[in-house]
């Protein structure tokens, strides 16, 4: 299981980084091992489950990040589309994905404290697809789970069936809970230097972060779904594609300040891809398996 500790906060400025952006963007710049396991390529569906009191608002800022991943009618750019299609570098090429099924649990069904356990009960309540799909949990503001704000911010991992294995996720809205853990750069950081937080770009910290933590989890899945894909260090908490790549959003990226990015003229609000509808997002850094480097989109 892979989780993505609140953004990597904790570490990120606990450690002691070079004074220079440049020597920053050097340091965090690892390379991942493949470990010659399977990869989620091709035609992946992402079904969701909304566990909580989420608006319609909420829903579509993430079902549109979802359906920006691989949509090629995006002409503006930076696009979404174009951070995904890093994710096609890793071998197995392209990974195509689609919404699926959308379930909402507005009553709590679990209540409002979960354990990793319900976790995997709630991605996989609805079904268990082709193994072609990834159930991502979502939960609300008001929903606490087994380490959020503690140690992760959202995790993915996969669960075994007979002789198949399916791949799930979950990522919560940390806006009540721990923004400065899990929605940095959109709330001054718990840890390290205090520089004034960004502008959510759809004006919503709780969820915009939640975008951040579902493009690393996202990534993580495809590029190792099982825990023997591509990551670097311990596979029990590996640094993947994103995950390896913590606190960079743009270049010139150092502690504490996510790089340049685009600002609205009109908004303030800070992004670095477009999306379908006219969605903004601000989108972390990857890792570039051609350069093995932390690739940003601004």
């Amino acid at each position: 299981m892979a989780p993505i500790p609140f953004l990597s906060l904790l570490l990120l400025f606990s450690l002691t980084f070079p004074s220079s952006s440049s020597a920053f963007e050097q340091q965090q710049s690892p390379l991942l091992k493949y470990h010659h396991g399977p990869l989620l390529k091709g035609n992946i569906t992402v079904n969701l489950v909304w566990y909580g009191k989420f608006s319609s608002t909420q829903r579509s800022i993430i079902v549109d990040f979802l359906n920006s991943l691989s949509n090629p009618k995006t002409t503006s750019s930076p696009s979404v589309s174009s951070w995904w299609r890093t994710t096609a570098k890793y071998k197995g090429g392209s990974s195509s994905v689609v919404v699926g099924k959308q379930t909402l649990d507005d009553k709590y069904s679990l209540g409002k404290a979960l354990k990793t356990s319900q976790l995997k009960v709630l991605a996989f309540k609805y079904g268990y697809g082709d193994g072609k799909a990834v159930n991502v949990v979502l939960t609300s503001s008001d929903v606490a789970v087994d380490g959020f704000c503690m140690s992760r911010c959202g995790t993915h991992g996969s669960v075994q069936v007979k002789n198949s294995r399916f791949p799930y996720a979950w990522v919560g809205n940390s806006v009540s809970q721990c923004p400065g853990y899990c929605a940095w750069p959109f709330h001054q950081p718990v840890y390290g230097p205090q520089t004034p937080p960004l502008v959510a770009p759809n004006g919503d910290v709780g969820v915009d972060g939640m975008v951040i933590n579902l493009a690393t989890v996202l990534a993580g899945t495809v590029v190792n779904p099982y825990n023997n894909g591509y990551f670097q260090g311990p596979a029990e908490a590996p640094l993947e594609a994103v995950s390896a790549c913590t606190g960079i959003f743009g270049k010139g990226a150092f502690p504490g300040y996510p790089g340049k990015v685009l600002v609205g003229e009109t908004t303030g609000a800070s992004y670095n891809a477009v999306g379908v509808n006219g969605r903004k997002y601000l989108l972390p850094a990857m890792w570039d398996p051609q350069t093995s480097t932390c690739k940003t989109l601004s």
